[in-house]
């Protein structure tokens, strides 16, 4: 049997910044809270615990004083400033650069003014959090094309997405505010999707296309996972989502010639190759 791990699949730049800024941290023999998960992804999450990361949430980051929170690659709105300030807790930014242009750019918006700030986003997500706290909490989000049709079409709108959204998606939510919006309102769109995801999208359509079993190694909670594995699925109906090699069945494998094993930007390279390994008892 044929295993090949997909050379572009793994850690994405942001993710990869966070953990190298935790691990130097933790290195020095410094204690370290993370303000959340530091990457959608269970098992590199409890590589990180072993190490001493102390992962918090904000409830818990209004108790500390004094100490050093890492905040992670999606980001934080600007409360949680304010609150390292008062708590005097030293910050350590890992904000994906990305996502700061992004967050830099809806601020400067919602200062000037007037219309709608729409995200294209999942409500609730870390990067979303942080994005609508750019705005005082007013920005819009819709999560899908379908929740485009409740915005006011006769007030101006400004669209932006979360950095791991479906390409596609946003240009179809583009393409029918162009069609709706009044005449009299004003209608721009930003394109802030990071290419370092949506350019995984055809090299993963082709990767998933080869093989006659694609194994997608994903933590679930990741957004961009979602969105990947569902093109794998799209592609090669036979592509098993799994967290881990103990998830692995057997069964999946009979008549199979090519295994294929891939990931999100934040599945680590060590645990497709866990996989791998698994693969080869």
């Amino acid at each position: 049997m044929l295993i090949e791990i997909d050379n572009g699949s793994g850690f994405c730049f942001g993710v990869t910044t966070a953990i190298q800024k935790a691990e130097e941290e933790l290195a020095k023999g410094n204690k370290l809270y993370c303000l959340g998960d530091i990457v959608h992804n269970g098992m590199e999450c409890e590589r990180l615990r072993q190490m001493g990361l102390i992962t918090i949430n904000h409830d818990e980051m209004r108790e500390l004083h004094d100490v050093k929170v890492l905040l992670r690659a999606h980001g934080e709105p600007p409360a949680t400033y304010e609150l390292a300030r008062r708590n005097h807790i030293e910050i350590i930014d890992a904000t994906c650069p990305v996502v700061l242009q992004l967050q830099k750019k809806i601020k400067k918006q919602f200062e000037a003014g007037n219309g709608q700030i729409v995200i294209f986003g999942k409500k609730g997500h870390a990067e979303v959090l942080g994005l609508v706290g750019q705005t005082q909490s007013t920005a819009i989000v819709i999560e899908s094309f379908e929740e485009v049709k409740k915005l006011d079409f006769s007030r101006d709108v400004y669209l932006y997405s979360q950095t791991t959204k479906s390409l596609d998606e946003f240009h179809q939510i583009i393409e029918y505010i162009q069609q709706h919006i009044s005449p009299s309102a004003t209608f721009r769109s930003f394109d802030t999707i990071c290419r370092n995801v949506a350019n995984r999208m055809p090299n993963i359509s082709a990767f998933a296309s080869k093989h006659d079993l694609i194994l997608f190694v994903c933590g679930r909670k990741s957004s961009n996972g979602k969105v990947l594995f569902n093109e794998c699925l799209r592609v090669n109906p036979n592509s098993r989502l799994i967290e881990g090699p103990d998830e692995i069945d057997p069964s999946w494998l009979e008549g199979v010639q090519t295994v294929g094993i891939c990931g999100a930007t934040s599945t680590p390279k060590w645990l497709m190759e866990q996989c791998r390994d698994a693969l080869m008892v």
